[in-house]
């Protein structure tokens, strides 16, 4: 019993706050199998294998005309092979979206320059393949992409810079929450020159929010 009369053992301590619990990352965000297709979708997710080389080229090459000059995807075995190296590592994975029926590869969504700590954020790039564009498919692998960064591979925050003349991919990363932040002159080289972009943004409370 203390001199005021309290008893020390009823005193009521304040409660201690509690952090939310944060996603364990994986090792490698390649080691992480990305969840089935939602209802309705067409294609679905998968990690790039050395088995899909053959596939992959072919329809790189087929595909200049819709990739050039806003991306330059692998188009020999070297190519394909330092691809799948880096998809390897702890800070890439290149995801491939698949048709449900059939397996064809239909678009490439690569995660990369991965960083933890306090910043869990990467960069976002992807290109669909000519044979299979303009039904919708990336719009769905997007979505699923955007969920499987921000659930299995843990991060916070994905940004995708893309040329402001690229409208298909403009409207691709918009149909998916993502935001424009702002303007980078001369900020890539691609196909041997220094092109603008427009950095675009999407954060794991905005998915959030999106989805309530």
């Amino acid at each position: 019993m203390r001199r005021d009369g309290h008893d020390a053992r009823s005193v009521r301590r304040p409660a201690l706050l509690r952090r939310s619990p944060v996603p364990r990352a994986p090792a490698r965000p390649g080691d992480a199998v990305p969840a089935g297709p939602p209802e309705g979708h067409r294609v679905g997710l998968r990690v790039l294998e050395r088995a899909d080389r053959a596939e992959f080229l072919q329809l790189a090459v087929e595909s200049r005309g819709l990739h050039h000059p806003w991306t330059y995807p692998p188009e020999r075995t070297d190519q394909f092979e330092e691809l799948y190296a880096r998809s390897r590592r702890e800070d890439c994975v290149c995801l491939l979206a698949c048709l449900r029926e059939g397996g064809e590869i239909a678009g490439v969504l690569i995660v990369s320059q991965i960083v933890r700590g306090a910043f869990q954020s990467a960069y976002l790039g992807y290109y669909a393949h000519q044979r299979h564009a303009g039904h919708g498919y990336m719009r769905e692998a997007m979505l699923q992409t955007v969920d499987h960064a921000f659930g299995p591979l843990a991060l916070h925050r994905l940004e995708a810079n893309i040329q402001p003349a690229n409208v298909s991919s403009v409207a691709v990363a918009r149909s998916a929450g993502f935001r424009l932040e702002g303007f980078s002159p001369r900020y890539l080289l691609i196909g041997g020159q220094w092109r603008d972009h427009e950095r675009y943004a999407i954060t794991a409370g905005d998915r959030g929010e999106a989805a309530g």
